[in-house]
């Protein structure tokens, strides 16, 4: 039986630490500067995580600072509260570590979803999006072997299509917060790894309330 934690090679502490490297200053008294292009990804990172991105940055990168912690060192406890509840879905994976794809269809799939998947590149996923009607898609942003689509990992082409050409919905599941945050205008939701089966959940659940899936 699946135990509720999905574990990941990234060092996740490692991702936070670099966050808090640029953005602890904004804390500071008085406020360290930091580059605008760094402002904008922070107010893009805040917006993935359904934050309000459009506040004074020392206020916002409080807020998403708590939720990447939080989410960094997930409390086993938080297990024992029921999932989010939504409709059965049609979600596609698309998850290049095979024992987090397993993982990730067993979990989905006793939560009562319908698992399209998993595909392990972006080619066999745009293939199945032509096939399948799928209500959500939750996607590796960095797939390993992909070709690179102008500098960018074959995640990120594939949430481009869905979007363009399916109108299909996307979480993306990374460690790479930076990377999911110049690109947040093609997903719903974002999920960092290392994540628990709770984690997937809600960011399922944060796409039906946003809208981006229909309830």
């Amino acid at each position: 039986m699946f135990d509720g934690t999905l574990t990941a090679t990234l060092d996740e502490g490692a991702e936070l630490a670099r966050l808090r490297a640029l953005y602890d200053g904004l804390l500071a008294q008085p406020p360290v500067g930091v580059s605008a292009e760094a402002l904008a990804d922070l107010a893009a990172m805040a917006r993935i995580f359904d934050l309000d991105g459009d506040g004074p940055p020392a206020g916002v990168w409080r807020n998403l600072r708590a939720v990447v912690a939080r989410q960094s060192a997930p409390d086993a406890a938080d297990d024992d509260a029921p999932p989010p509840v939504s409709r059965p879905l049609t979600l596609m994976i698309v998850e290049d570590d095979p024992d987090m794809a397993a993982n990730l269809t067993e979990m989905l799939t006793d939560a009562g979803h319908g698992v399209v998947g998993p595909f392990s590149d972006a080619t066999a996923a745009m293939t199945a999006a032509g096939l399948y009607a799928i209500d959500l898609a939750l996607l590796d942003i960095n797939l390993a072997g992909d070709p690179q689509d102008q500098g960018e990992g074959g995640g990120i082409a594939l949430a481009r299509t869905l979007k363009q050409s399916w109108g299909v919905p996307v979480v993306f599941l990374s460690g790479d917060v930076a990377a999911a945050a110049r690109h947040a205008r093609l997903a719903t939701a974002l999920v960092l790894k290392p994540y628990t089966g709770r984690d997937v959940l809600n960011g399922i659940a944060r796409a039906v309330a946003n809208g981006a899936v229909a309830a």
